[in-house]
């Protein structure tokens, strides 16, 4: 039986080696789930850390206290990342407290289960689009005057953008969205040799899932992600060397790609 669990202090476990030595990484979404894990894993790498949250104060000071027992350096900054200037101003705060920018996660979410299409408001498809497609271009075209040979960006996404979801209409086509112009924004800036990658998980046991998915199935802890090969979902922690990867930048021939992280829930991309 799958066990919601959304402790990233395995991360006590992560063996660093110092990959991300002397960077600047903004990562948003980071006040809990992958985001948190990516955080605190690219900290244990050497990266000052930038995170980006909405409005859960707790969780992001839970983030940076982590963070900061590893000897790490971290900053963060409240605001609606589906707002352009709130995106300016992240950037600007990385700046003034860091003085560069190296590396750009774009990992925020947002999610709101429908049975049917004709429940999905004006408001609800904005919302949706706003935080995941609107708020990662924002964040890019902020960063990049600031982003230099080497410089990385990568974007979370879902397996919903490739195999959509009957009760995530809006969430899966915002996550395509992404990933149309996670490929497209690689292609503009190879020549620089900024590469542009994503990730592309499955089940992952975040706090998004029970504030979302809570309403329609009480009992969603007791079988998610139990229909992948794997059995279960996967853990946040279980994905941040993949972040680091992609943040590597000795991992200089790679860009356009998603990585699939779904438990063994295979598909065409």
């Amino acid at each position: 039986m799958a066990q919601a669990s959304f402790d990233n202090t395995d991360l006590a476990d992560y063996k660093a080696s110092g990959a991300l030595e002397g960077k600047v990484a903004i990562v948003t979404g980071a006040s809990s789930g992958i985001g948190q894990a990516v955080a605190i894993a690219y900290a244990k790498e050497g990266a000052r850390v930038v995170i980006g949250y909405l409005d859960d104060e707790e969780g992001a000071e839970k983030t940076l206290g982590i963070i900061q027992s590893y000897g790490g350096e971290a900053r963060a900054l409240a605001g609606d990342l589906g707002k352009s200037e709130n995106c300016d101003a992240l950037v600007n705060f990385a700046l003034d407290e860091f003085g560069a920018v190296d590396i750009v996660v774009n990992n925020a979410g947002f999610q709101y289960p429908q049975t049917s299409p004709l429940d999905i408001s004006d408001e609800q498809m904005l919302k949706t689009f706003e935080i995941k497609a609107f708020a990662m271009f924002y964040l890019v075209r902020a960063a990049l005057p600031h982003l230099k040979k080497g410089s990385r960006i990568i974007n979370t996404a879902s397996i919903n953008a490739y195999r959509g979801h009957s009760d995530l209409i809006d969430y899966s086509g915002a996550n395509g969205a992404m990933v149309a112009m996670t490929r497209s924004l690689a292609r503009r800036l190879v020549r620089e040799e900024i590469a542009v990658n994503g990730i592309a998980p499955g089940p992952i046991w975040t706090p998004l899932i029970t504030e979302t998915f809570g309403d329609l199935n009480p009992d969603v802890g007791s079988d998610f992600g139990e229909d992948v090969p794997a059995g279960r979902p996967g853990q946040p922690y279980e994905l941040v060397k993949a972040y680091v990867f992609l943040a590597d930048p000795q991992n200089s021939y790679m860009t356009g790609q998603f990585l699939h992280m779904n438990g063994g829930d295979y598909m065409s991309t």
